[in-house]
């Protein structure tokens, strides 16, 4: 039976994950740690930019947990696990899907993987930290609310281009579509 609670201790974390990731994005990386998110949206030539410090924080934070939970509380070791298999799909998702940061190229033509390519895609619609919609990563509100709060916060039509174009930093003028 402790099987079960194991794997329900991973999946509820992994579920929580995706709160605290979106949290953590709108409240933390668009708030006061900008200075490491920024390069998330500018231009880059590198494999690497300074917002992977973020992932690599939520890591060493697991790796934490693992290493205590091993040692005799139990649930960390469950809850690290999940922290882990949630970085891991952060990893396919966000960094090879959407910002295909993969040797590989892929971008998915219908169903939940294309409105969560489109939905952050519209995050980076907007330059700057102001007026960015969907903070997620695993969940993408529908498309239509995303473009409608887009439209709503600039009062115009936003470069939502951003969903098939790959360059990250899009320009945001007024003649954009």
């Amino acid at each position: 039976m402790l099987w079960l609670w194991n794997a329900l201790i991973l999946l509820a974390t992994v579920v929580l994950m995706e709160i605290v990731a979106a949290l953590s994005h709108k409240y933390i990386m668009h708030g006061w740690g900008w200075g490491w998110h920024l390069s998330h949206h500018e231009p880059h030539n590198g494999k690497f930019e300074l917002n992977d410090l973020y992932a690599l924080v939520f890591a060493v934070l697991a790796i934490v947990l693992i290493y205590v939970g091993v040692q005799g509380v139990w649930p960390l070791q469950w809850i690290g696990a999940g922290m882990t298999t949630y970085g891991a799909l952060y990893f396919m998702v966000h960094d090879g899907l959407v910002h295909q940061r993969w040797p590989f190229r892929y971008i998915p033509r219908k169903g939940y993987l294309k409105r969560l390519y489109m939905a952050h895609r519209m995050h980076h619609a907007v330059r700057g930290r102001e007026g960015c919609v969907s903070f997620g990563f695993l969940y993408a509100p529908p498309l239509h609310k995303l473009q409608a709060a887009l439209r709503q916060r600039h009062g115009r039509k936003v470069n939502v281009d951003a969903a098939t174009n790959p360059p990250d930093a899009l320009r945001d003028e007024p003649n954009a579509k």
